[in-house]
Formats: structure tokens, sequence, C-alpha cells
């Protein structure tokens, strides 16, 4: 049978079983599966004719179809860009219209004033930024508004949502990507899974889907 699977089970190869069967009895996706067309064991995940089960479970592999090219996570971050200068623009004037209310001193009121607080402002940015990205990055989300309207997702070697440390590791290391002429992130055109020196270090991914 073309379609005659088997799989380990406590080290004992079990089956035959149809694709079909398996998917019913809830194949994982590092369970030991011998395809009728190799004669090596595999992972289930690494069978592409399990992909979209997988996906309807929650899983996004990255293959060599799907990763993500610089210019589709150039414009993503540009879109999530623009969105955090408009909230952190938000911010400061609801913040300064709180406190012409209340009598307090404006945030900026001359060019002196405004120079002195570029570095702080900065530095919010900065902050903002790290912090967007993190907690889109670890939640259903899988990245920023501008990779879900991009349809990019970040994710892990299973194909699985990052958690929090790991999305953090991933964003603090955009610094070290940004360094030497952003040569980190212009590594994405002849890595050979599109990582950026972030990605690496995080051992994330970008998948377009």
């Amino acid at each position: 049978m073309i379609n005659s699977y088997y799989i380990l089970e406590n080290g004992e190869k079990t089956g035959p079983y149809t694709q079909y069967e398996l998917m019913d009895m809830g194949l994982d996706i590092h369970t030991m599966v011998l395809s009728p067309l190799d004669e090596d064991w595999q992972q289930a995940c690494d069978l592409p004719e399990f992909n979209e089960y997988f996906e309807q479970q929650g899983y996004l592999f990255p293959t060599a179809t799907n990763l993500a090219s610089f210019w589709w996570r150039l414009l993503a971050y540009l879109l999530d860009y623009i969105i955090i200068i408009v909230i952190v623009a938000v911010f400061f004037i609801v913040l300064s219209i709180i406190l012409s209310l209340t009598g307090g001193s404006p945030i900026l009121t001359d060019d002196e004033s405004s120079t002195k607080a570029e570095p702080i402002l900065n530095l919010v940015g900065i902050l903002a930024m790290i912090s967007y990205h993190s907690i889109c990055e670890a939640t259903s989300l899988r990245g920023g508004l501008g990779k879900k309207i991009c349809k990019l997702s970040v994710v892990d070697a299973n194909g699985m949502r990052i958690s929090f440390s790991k999305a953090l590791s991933r964003n603090l290391g955009k610094i070290l990507s940004s360094m030497v002429l952003g040569i980190g992130f212009l590594s994405i055109f002849w890595d050979d899974h599109r990582q950026g020196w972030h990605d690496h270090l995080a051992k994330t991914y970008i998948i377009k889907h």
C-alpha cells in the first residue's frame, strides 16, 4: 500500500496506518514516522504531506518556500515603525494636555528644551519598539501589526509561537544587527534561511503565509 505509514511507539514499530489514520490518532510533530516513500525514519514535522494538518494545529513550519524575503520584512518593519511613531506621538500629546490642564509645565516649551529632550524621546522610542515587538511576537499575532498586514509570522524551528523571553532576546538582538552599517539585517539577503543576526541569536524564522 502506497499510503502505509509506520510509527515508533515506546521504541516499537507499529502500523501500518494510512495518512488519515495517523492524523485521527493526534499525530505529534516529534513522532518518528516511516513513510512509504522513504527508507529512513523521520519526524512527522519533516513530512510535507502532514504540513496542512499541523498548520491546523497552530504550527507554521519554516521551509525553503515560505521564508520571508528581505523586502517583505522591510515593508512590515516600516508599517510597524509608523504605528509606533503614532502611538508615541499620541502619548506625548495626551500627556502635554494633561499637564497643561493640571497646571504642570509643558513637556516641550522651546527649541532649547526640545534639543535637551531629544535623547529621552529617542530612548522612549527604542523602548517602545522593543516592547511592542516583543509583546506582539509572543502572542497569537506572532508579530506586530505590520507583519500581520503583510501575512508574516515569527516562529521557532518547530513552527510554534515563541515565548516572550525569546521575543525579547530577538528584539534586543536587533541592536547588534544594526551595528556595522546594518549588516546584521542585510545578511537576510544571503543567509540560507533568510535570517538576520537577531534571528540566529533567538533561533527564530520569519515566514510568509
